[in-house]
């Protein structure tokens, strides 16, 4: 599961995918409708590789989140980020049994569910271990010598 260039931009719907850095800023190409936006320096976003769940040991990466409901829906879309807070809350202790309940809110874990969906519609969730380019490549490089 790929999640470097798709963003979430404060202040709008969706998921979008990175295309192109201009000078003020860049274009972004929304998963939802396919039409491109142009998100200027001053707006808040970020990357879906940077976020993570807080739990009660550690952060998890967001892509480990993804990953885990994809193994229980097998990789097929999960329920509905409009559903009762109580079954948000239930649904992704099943995912994730020890989030932090303190500080992981059900707007959070809407968000989640919602991104996961998306990204699920589009083909882009999968149950395969994320893989570190960098230690790919210096498996490489050890190879080589």
């Amino acid at each position: 599961m790929k999640l470097d260039k798709i963003l979430a931009i404060s202040g709008k719907p969706g998921l979008y995918l990175l295309q192109v850095q201009t000078r003020s800023g860049f274009v972004a190409e929304s998963l939802l409708d396919g039409k491109k936006i142009t998100v200027g320096l001053r707006s808040n976003v970020s990357l879906l590789s940077e976020i993570s769940m807080y739990t009660n040991s550690e952060e998890k990466p967001l892509v480990e989140v993804m990953r885990n409901i994809a193994i229980k829906e097998n990789e097929g879309p999960s329920i509905s980020h409009k559903e009762e807070n109580a079954t948000l809350l239930a649904y992704f202790e099943e995912i994730l049994p020890d989030y932090d309940r303190d500080r992981v809110y059900p707007s959070d874990v809407k968000k989640v569910i919602n991104w996961y969906n998306i990204l699920q519609a589009k083909g882009l969730v999968s149950k395969e271990v994320p893989v570190k380019e960098e230690a790919v490549a210096k498996e490489e490089e050890v190879t080589k010598e």
